[in-house]
């Protein structure tokens, strides 16, 4: 557990390193969405890199899987398009601020009602004390 621990962190670390990143090169290419298209070509060929690297199984299925499951890629898209236009303007702790609290807010409905396959955790009373306890924290070091 310690490793997905470690792992997720450094995911964390990553959003708003890329947030800071893309959004500079937004500006550098005088495009928001120019920075997207980059950063996705990046990403898309890193992952290809990975994919190769291990051996992973093809993409048969893909046709087969239910269409509301794509709409993940929507989501990157999104979150990358609109902190890239956003972050400039409304400072990269004040946008991901509101990511982290829409974070918190739909990790916890997921989990709740263990939607797409999640695995199943109520949101009992303690759970939900936490849940705002973080979102008062995060809160907290952006009101400096």
């Amino acid at each position: 557990m310690s490793q997905y621990a470690l792992v997720m962190l450094l995911a964390g670390i990553g959003i708003p390193t890329l947030a800071a990143l893309n959004a500079a090169l937004g500006m550098r290419l005088g495009s928001p969405v120019s920075a997207a298209v980059v950063l996705f070509c990046v990403a898309l060929s890193s992952t290809l890199a990975v994919w190769l690297a291990s051996g992973a199984k093809g993409l048969g299925g893909v046709t087969e899987a239910p269409r509301h499951l794509f709409l993940g890629g929507c989501f990157v898209a999104f979150y990358v398009l609109s902190v890239t236009m956003i972050a400039p303007k409304f400072g990269i702790g004040n946008a991901i601020f509101f990511v982290l609290v829409g974070q918190l807010i739909s990790a916890a409905v997921i989990d709740h009602f263990g939607l797409f396959g999640a695995r199943l955790s109520p949101l009992t009373l303690t759970r939900a004390t936490g849940i705002a306890v973080m979102a008062l924290g995060v809160w907290i070091t952006q009101r400096a």
